[in-house]
C-alpha cells in the first residue's frame, strides 16, 4: 500500500462506457491519501441524461470513495461542466467538501489553484451546444476504439486510441489544447500562486509556463491518470495504462531524500 499526502483525479466520467471504472477502482485500493481532490467530472450527467448506463464497477468506485472518506481521508470535490449540478451543493457532507474552487498548500509551501477548468474554456461558456455536439462526437471515437483494438489484439497489437489520435493531429484541437492551458496560467496569476491543477482536456501534463507550473491531472478514460504529493512535497504525475502522457518534468527527483537536498541548496543561494 503506497501512502501519499495529497492526489488529484480528474474526468473519470462514471455513466459512460468509456470510463475506466476498474483501473481508477485498483488505483484506489493500492494507494492512500491524507486529502484526495476530485477535480470534476466524477459522474457524466450530460451523457446519462442521453440513456442510463451504471455498471455495478461505476458504483463500487463510489463506495470506494465514501469508504476512502470513513476511514479520514479528506475528499475535496470540486465539480465540472458534466456534473455542474453539484455546484448548487457546495458545503461539507461528512468527510467530503463541496466547493468550486480550492488553494492547496503543499508541504514545502507550494501555494497551488484547484479547479475544473471549464471556466475558461469558451466553448463550454458560450456554445453549449457546441459542446454538447463534441461530446457525442468524442464518445463515437471512444466506442469505435473497441472494435479497433479487438482486431489489433488478434494481430497481436498493442492498445492503440483512435479518440487520442484523432485530437492529437487535428490542428484546430492542439491549438484548443494550447490556448487552454495558457488562458489557466493567466486565470491563476491572479491569486498568486506558485502552480495550477486542473482537468477538463483529458490531456495529462506537468509543465513551466511563464514562471506558473501546469498540472492536468488527465482523466480515467484514455490516460488513466494521477497526480500525486509525497509526503517530502515532490508531486509526481502518474499515468496508467493506455495513452503515453505528454510530461515535461521539473528537475527529475529519484526519491524525497533528493527532492530535500535540492531543497536546501536552492535556499543557500
Amino acid at each position: 500500500m503506497q501512502h501519499y499526502r495529497t492526489c488529484w483525479i480528474s474526468d473519470v466520467h462514471l455513466g459512460t462506457r468509456g470510463a475506466q471504472a476498474d483501473a481508477l477502482l485498483s488505483f484506489l485500493k493500492a494507494n492512500e491519501f491524507e486529502t484526495l481532490y476530485v477535480v470534476g467530472d466524477l459522474i457524466d450527467v450530460w451523457s446519462l441524461k442521453r440513456g442510463i448506463y451504471w455498471p455495478q464497477s461505476h458504483n463500487d468506485v463510489i463506495q470506494k470513495l465514501l469508504r476512502a472518506g470513513r476511514k479520514g481521508t479528506r475528499i475535496i470535490y470540486i465539480p465540472g461542466n458534466h456534473d455542474e449540478f453539484l455546484a448548487h451543493y457546495h458545503g461539507e457532507y461528512g468527510s467530503m467538501t463541496v466547493q468550486e474552487r480550492a488553494i492547496h498548500t503543499t508541504v514545502d509551501g507550494t501555494r497551488l489553484l484547484v479547479i475544473h477548468g471549464h471556466e475558461l474554456d469558451t466553448v463550454v461558456q458560450n456554445a453549449r451546444w457546441l459542446a454538447l455536439l463534441g461530446d457525442v462526437g468524442y464518445q463515437f471515437l471512444l466506442w469505435l476504439n473497441r472494435p479497433l483494438n479487438f482486431l489489433r489484439r488478434m494481430f497481436g497489437l498493442g492498445y492503440w486510441s483512435l479518440s487520442s489520435y484523432a485530437k492529437q493531429k487535428v490542428k484546430s484541437a492542439v491549438n484548443y489544447v494550447g490556448k487552454f492551458e495558457e488562458s489557466i496560467v493567466r486565470y491563476a496569476e491572479k491569486d498568486g500562486v506558485h502552480g495550477v491543477v486542473c482537468g477538463h482536456i483529458h490531456t495529462p501534463v506537468v509543465r513551466p509556463i511563464e514562471g506558473v507550473t501546469y498540472y492536468n491531472c488527465g482523466d480515467w478514460v484514455e490516460s488513466c491518470s494521477a497526480l500525486v504529493e509525497h509526503q517530502c512535497g515532490r508531486m509526481e504525475l502518474l499515468t496508467g495504462m493506455h495513452t503515453p502522457s505528454r510530461i515535461i518534468p521539473l528537475p527529475p527527483l529519484a526519491s524525497c531524500e533528493d527532492f530535500e537536498e535540492v531543497g536546501k541548496r536552492m535556499k543557500a543561494r
